[in-house]
């Protein structure tokens, strides 16, 4: 069982004499940033000067400098740049300004786990990452809760790594829900399983063959549409508060007889072989070299093939007229 710390459990004060910085302010960095200066902690900000989310963090009230700039006046520089961005950035704005003793922080342990970005030995090493996307992280803070969080360290030059990610994790509000001690590979790879097998890939495909499944059999894709796709949510909100069997417990008890039936038919010993291989590809390092490969190559327009083709199929189209009747107001894409 992992360990698990609470509020309680956790002394922030250390981190009052220490500088974080924090590198990059999208999604995550925004929410992190900020959580940490509301809990009082000595924060900067470092970007690029002139890119788009300068003015943003000045506006939020940060204390915003160049990247370089930034990792010289910090001692704690945790970057959540986009991980093909992190190689880079590190070699170019970071390494040199490393000083002994300082840390370096992460919200997924890619680079470090596949070496990608290799820090001196006289460096902490520790990540702090959030079980949610920043808006919420940031949300839950405001409501003086939290988002669970994992923690790890790879190195810890100052016999005191553990400590720095436990306070950085309380300073995000995470603390007040709970902290689970784990490794950079375990995150690492469980992280990019689940987002393959299971949450994207696995999720967005099942949700496209039962749809074609409904209207290649001549049902109105209106109908499919609302049967395999949004019902979906429904169902995952009870799995989420009340665990699998806790939903089949509150779902009727035809569509419990049916899903205890006809599931394990669904997903079942091809689709756990596949799995498999997934998880190889990933333990191996095989999908980190693929898709580092492809980034450098192609860049961010390596997804545009696979969008496109997501585009044009026609629970897109369907869903979007839907959309639009259920959320008149919002931009429904």
């Amino acid at each position: 069982m992992a360990q698990v710390w609470h509020d309680d459990d956790v002394d922030m004060s250390q981190l009052k004499n220490e500088t974080i910085s924090v590198i990059g302010y999208g999604i995550q960095g925004a929410a992190q940033a900020s959580n940490l200066k509301d809990s009082g902690l000595n924060v900067i900000v470092g970007l690029r000067k002139g890119g788009s989310s300068w003015q943003k963090a000045l506006d939020d009230g940060h204390t915003v400098m160049e990247v370089s700039e930034a990792a010289e006046q910090s001692d704690i520089i945790h970057i959540l740049v986009p991980d093909m961005e992190q190689p880079k950035l590190y070699e170019e704005q970071i390494a040199s300004h490393l000083k002994e003793g300082n840390a370096l922080g992460f919200s997924h342990g890619l680079v470090i786990n596949y070496q990608w970005v290799k820090p001196p030995e006289w460096v902490d090493v520790l990540m702090v990452a959030p079980k949610a996307p920043g808006r919420r992280v940031r949300e839950l803070y405001l409501d003086n809760f939290g988002t669970p969080a994992l923690v790890a360290v790879q190195q810890d030059f100052t016999n005191n790594a553990l400590n720095r990610a436990l306070s950085i994790a309380k300073g995000l509000g995470c603390a007040r829900a709970g902290l689970l001690q784990t490794t950079f590979k375990e995150e690492v790879e469980t992280d990019l399983f689940g987002e393959q097998a299971d949450l994207c890939g696995g999720a967005a495909s099942l949700i496209q063959n039962s749809f074609e499944t409904l209207v290649n059999r001549g049902y109105q894709p209106e109908i499919a549409y609302f049967e395999c796709l949004h019902e979906l949510k429904l169902i995952v909100d009870l799995v989420q508060q009340y665990g699998i069997k806790g939903m089949y417990q509150r779902v009727s008890e035809t569509a419990r007889y049916g899903g205890l039936t006809r599931g394990t038919r669904v997903i079942n010993q091809s689709s756990r072989d596949e799995m498999e291989k997934i998880l190889d590809e990933i333990q191996s390092g095989e999908f980190a070299e693929e898709w580092r490969n492809i980034y450098n190559k192609e860049g961010k327009q390596s997804f545009d093939k696979y969008l496109d083709k997501i585009a044009s199929h026609q629970i897109e189209s369907t869903g979007k007229k839907l959309r639009d009747m259920m959320w008149p107001n919002e931009t429904n894409e």
